[in-house]
C-alpha cells in the first residue's frame, strides 16, 4: 500500500481497536505502525493482536510495522488510612519505609532506592505533577519534605524525581518477561521507557539480539543531559511529551521537541512525536484547532512519525482520529512552504560513502525532477540514510528481507516492497522500475535514481548510484 504522504502515523491499539476489522479499518485510514502498550497488555492479548495485524498485512499485501512499548518502572506512594489526604502548601510531609497506611503527615514509599538517591533541594512530583514537594532532609529510611504545591493525594499515585538520577534500571522483571514475549511473536520495534543513561539500552540489546529495532523514549531530564549518547545507541527516538512535561517545565517541552527531532535527524535515526496530539478526539469526532496546529508543527519540524495514544486505543472515534491525522499531514506536505522548510533543515552529509551518495541522489532527483529514488537494502541502512536527506522524490525500498521491510515502516518517505533477491544491479533496477509502475509512482520512460551496495546482499554497504530509465515489460 502506497501512502500519499511522507510522514508516518503510529496508532496505539486498545479496547477500541483490538479486533481484526478495527485494525484493518485503522490501517486503511492511514495507520502505518501499530503500537501495543505493554502496560495494559498480557501475553495472550499480545499474541492475539500480533496475529490480527499480520492477518491484515497479508490481506493488503504490504508490510505493517508493530511496536511493543514496554511499561518501565512505575514509582508510586503507598496507601492512606482514609484513601486520600489533602496536603497544604508550606506544610511538612514525610516519606518513609514504614509499611503502614499513611496520613496527612507521612506515607510509605515502597522504593528505598529513591530515598537513598534523594538530596536536600531535590523535587518530588506526585500524581503527574499535580503536587510538588521539596526535600529538606534525606536519609536511607525517610525523607522530610516541604509541600510547595499542595492538593489531594490518594492511594498509589505516581512519584517523579526530576532532579534525581535514580539507581533504577529501565527494565523491570515484568519488562523482561514482556520483552521475551515480544521477541517470540516477532514485533518489529521495542520502545524502552524510563531511559536515564546510555547503559539502560544494553540489556534490551542483549535480549533482542537484532531481532527488533530499539526505540528510546525521551521522557526524563536525565535523558536530555545525555541525549547525544542515547541517540547514538538507539535505532529510533520518541519524544514522549507526556512524561517529559511532568518532569520538566511545560514551557520548555516545545523547545525540547524541536531539539530532539533535529538531533535524531542529524544522526539518521527515525523520530516519533507522541502524546496528546489529538487528545480531544477521545470523546469528540473533531479535534481542536490547537491540536491540528500541533500535528502540523511536528510535520514542519521534520518528524518521521506522529503518534496517537488513547485517541485510537480507547477513544470513541479511533478511525476518525487516524483519518484526521492523515488529512493534516497531507495538507502540510502539499504546502509549498513545507518543501522550503524541509530543504532549509537539511544537514551536511556525514563523511561516509553512504551519506555522500544519499545526498547526491537527492540532488540529482531534484535537479532532474525524478519522482523515485530506488534503494536495494537488506539491513535497511541504505533506505534510512536516504530518508535522512528528506528528498521529495519517493524513496522506494526493495527489501528481500520481510523483517527489514517491516522495520522501515517508521521512516520518513520510505515505501517498502518485499521482493525476491536481485541477481545483480541490472536486475535490481529492472525490479525497481516494475514496482514503481505497479505502485503508480512512475510510468514507463520515466527516470529513476537507483542506490545500492555492490556486491548486493552485503549489509551496510552503499557504494553505487545510477540514473536509469523505467523500461516497459517487453524490455525487461
Amino acid at each position: 500500500m502506497r501512502r500519499e504522504r511522507r510522514v508516518r502515523i503510529v496508532a496505539t491499539l486498545g479496547p477500541a481497536s483490538s479486533k481484526p476489522e478495527q485494525i484493518d479499518a485503522l490501517h486503511r485510514a492511514g495507520a502505518d505502525v501499530f503500537r501495543i502498550n505493554m502496560s495494559h497488555t498480557d501475553h495472550a492479548l499480545l499474541r492475539s493482536l500480533v496475529s490480527h495485524i499480520r492477518g491484515v498485512e497479508e490481506a493488503v499485501g504490504s508490510p505493517i510495522t508493530i511496536l511493543a512499548d514496554l511499561q518501565g518502572p512505575k514509582l508510586r506512594v503507598g496507601t492512606f488510612e482514609d484513601g486520600k489526604v489533602t496536603l497544604e502548601s508550606g506544610q511538612r510531609f514525610t516519606f518513609d519505609q514504614v509499611d503502614q497506611p499513611g496520613n496527612a503527615e507521612r506515607v510509605f514509599l515502597p522504593h528505598p532506592e529513591i530515598l537513598r538517591a534523594l538530596r536536600p533541594g531535590h523535587r518530588l512530583l506526585l500524581d503527574d505533577g499535580k503536587l510538588s514537594l521539596k526535600v529538606i532532609e534525606a536519609g536511607p529510611t525517610k525523607a522530610e519534605t516541604e509541600v510547595v504545591q499542595g492538593g489531594v493525594l490518594s492511594n498509589r499515585k505516581g512519584v517523579s524525581c526530576p532532579d534525581t538520577l535514580l539507581p533504577v534500571g529501565a527494565l523491570t522483571e515484568k519488562d523482561r518477561s514482556d520483552l521475551e514475549a515480544a521477541m517470540t511473536v516477532g514485533v518489529d520495534w521495542v520502545a524502552l521507557s524510563f531511559v536515564q543513561r546510555p547503559d539502560d539500552l544494553a540489556e534490551v540489546r542483549k535480549v533482542a539480539r537484532g531481532r527488533a529495532g530499539l526505540l528510546s523514549k525521551i521522557e526524563k531530564p536525565q535523558a536530555i543531559d545525555r541525549l547525544d549518547e542515547i541517540i547514538e545507541l538507539s535505532d529510533a527516538i520518541m519524544v514522549a511529551r507526556g512524561d517529559l512535561g511532568v518532569e520538566m517545565p511545560l514551557e520548555v517541552v516545545p523547545t525540547l521537541q524541536k531539539r530532539i527531532t533535529r538531533e535524531a535527524r542529524r544522526a539518521g535515526k527515525p523520530v516519533v512525536v507522541a502524546t496528546q496530539m489529538l487528545e480531544s478526539m477521545i470523546t469528540s469526532p473533531v479535534p481542536t484547532r490547537a491540536e491540528v496546529s500541533d500535528v502540523a508543527t511536528a510535520v514542519y519540524e521534520g518528524a518521521d512519525a506522529v503518534m496517537l495514544s488513547a485517541e485510537s486505543a480507547a477513544g470513541q472515534f479511533p478511525v476518525e482520529a487516524v483519518s484526521m491525522m492523515d488529512k493534516v499531514v497531507q495538507a502540510v506536505e502539499r504546502d509549498p512552504n513545507y518543501r522550503s522548510i524541509i530543504r532549509a533543515q537539511r544537514l551536511e552529509p556525514e563523511a561516509t560513502g553512504a551519506d555522500a551518495l544519499a545526498a547526491a541522489a537527492t540532488q540529482i532527483a531534484e535537479t532532474l525532477n525524478v519522482s523515485t529514488i530506488a534503494c536495494y537494502t537488506t539491513s535497511g541502512s541504505t533506505a534510512l540514510r536516504m530518508s535522512r536527506e528528506r528528498p521529495f522524490a519517493e524513496i522506494l525500498a526493495l527489501c528481500p528481507e520481510l523483517a527489514t521491510a517491516r522495520r522501515l515502516g517508521v521512516a520518513w518517505g520510505v515505501t517498502t516492497v518485499v521482493c525476491e533477491r536481485a541477481s545483480d544491479l541490472e536486475n535490481f533496477i529492472a525490479m525497481a522500475g516494475a514496482r514503481a509502475v505497479d505502485l503508480g509512482a512512475a510510468k514507463t520512460g520515466d527516470r529513476l535514481v537507483a542506490v545500492a551496495g555492490v556486491p548486493l546482499h552485503t549489509p551496510g554497504v552503499t557504494n553505487v548510484l545510477q540514473l536509469a530509465f523505467v523500461r516497459s515489460s517487453d524490455e525487461r
